[in-house]
């Protein structure tokens, strides 16, 4: 790293921790964990909120407000995966099947140590990653056009057939429907209608929030109306600290894998187009794929927790390298994103990378000690969170 990125970093962070500004990022962060946590909010509506409340205020205070919110609310919604089997956003989608599986087993205590920490390890790998390589990555990122993206896409849906274990071609009809459902709506290149059925709530699609809720939701609403049993089963509310400390001792065991996910959430996270629902479960394929004793995933396996989390959070920071250096953004909450940029005289660019290293780092830090102050948040009030699932069905 050169002198001047040195000093950048410094007096982005001097900048960062004055009062003011740390507290608005404190601020941003409880913001966030309270949008993840209710299932249907994600990162698009907290900044899209929280944007003109950032008119009046520089840069560097913006976005540490901003960052802060959208950085822990992949944390937060790990909290409803785990308790009710009902992600609060697509991303948490893969923790859902080990998550829920160890509430169940009387081991939320420890699904939650284990989410938080490897969120926390996840969110660093990339803030340090975002850190070092958006000089390098730029030609990279430039040579990934239309048919890379297509290629990553069905890498994505083959994941499916993986997941499915001994019955791989249920996984592919599945992918398959899945597929269908996505093409309905307008036509991009032509603006044709494919299956609306005359219905203008379809001309831009399934929402893909609606759906994921009902596909996840429903099934368990069913299961507990039947069962007649608490959410989270009788043991879900014995969390203590302990146990949580042994999920984050599982993240220490397996600090390879965290390492390996982290670095592969920020990889497939820098390529503008590919958001967390794919990224989760290329995580949670690659570590059942890489892991010995791979035939306990689905049945409450620490590491089916570990690996969307480090990779769902760890894609924070790679969204950030073509939204900052390219002015491309990732995802949909990078593109409102943009628009802050804008806001506030700032183009996107080369420019982001010279005159205005400090804004850069000030993203970078902010990210770091969102992370941080998220998890620690998040490991404190779990004990109080998991007694929601105590209430009757």
């Amino acid at each position: 790293m050169q002198p001047d990125m040195i000093a950048s970093a410094v007096h982005a962070l001097h900048l960062l921790l004055e009062p003011t500004r740390l507290l608005l990022l404190f601020v941003g962060v409880i913001i966030g964990l309270a949008i993840g946590v209710l299932p249907g909010l994600s990162g698009i509506v907290g900044l899209a909120m929280l944007i003109p409340f950032t008119y009046n205020l520089d840069e560097y205070t913006a976005f540490a407000l901003l960052l802060g919110m959208a950085a822990v609310i992949t944390s937060s919604d790990f909290i409803t995966a785990v308790l009710f089997g009902v992600p609060g956003h697509v991303g948490a989608a893969a923790t859902v099947i080990d998550g829920h599986a160890m509430a169940k087993n009387g081991e939320a205590g420890r699904a939650f140590g284990a989410g938080f920490a490897s969120s926390l390890a996840g969110g660093l790998v990339g803030a340090v990653v975002l850190a070092l390589s958006i000089p390098v990555l730029r030609p990279v990122l430039l040579a990934i056009g239309s048919p890379e993206l297509l290629a990553f896409t069905l890498f994505g849906l083959s994941m499916v057939a993986t997941l499915s274990g001994r019955a791989p071609l249920k996984g592919l009809t599945a992918a398959g429907l899945g597929l269908m459902i996505s093409m309905i709506g307008s036509r991009s290149e032509s603006g044709t209608l494919r299956w609306t059925f005359d219905l203008l709530y379809l001309y831009d699609g399934v929402p893909l929030v609606p759906a994921t809720l009902g596909l996840f939701a429903m099934p368990e609403l069913c299961e507990l109306a039947v069962a007649r049993k608490r959410i989270a089963g009788d043991n879900a509310r014995n969390i203590s600290m302990s146990s949580q400390w042994e999920g984050v001792r599982d993240v220490a065991r397996h600090w390879w894998l965290v390492l390996r996910c982290g670095i592969l959430g920020v990889g497939l996270g820098a390529i503008p187009g590919i958001g967390s629902a794919v990224i989760d479960w290329i995580a949670y394929g690659y570590a059942q794929r890489t892991e010995k004793n791979a035939e306990t995933f689905g049945t409450g396996d620490v590491r089916g927790v570990i690996a969307p989390e480090a990779s769902n959070n760890a894609k924070e920071g790679g969204h950030l390298v073509p939204t900052i250096a390219f002015g491309v953004p990732a995802g949909a909450s990078m593109a409102i994103l943009l628009g802050a940029f804008l806001m506030h005289g700032l183009t996107p660019g080369p420019e982001m990378l010279t005159k205005r290293l400090d804004v850069t780092y000030t993203i970078v830090w902010s990210l770091t000690l969102a992370h941080v102050i998220g998890a620690l948040i998040c490991l404190c009030s779990s004990r109080w969170l998991a007694r929601i699932s105590t209430v009757r069905r």
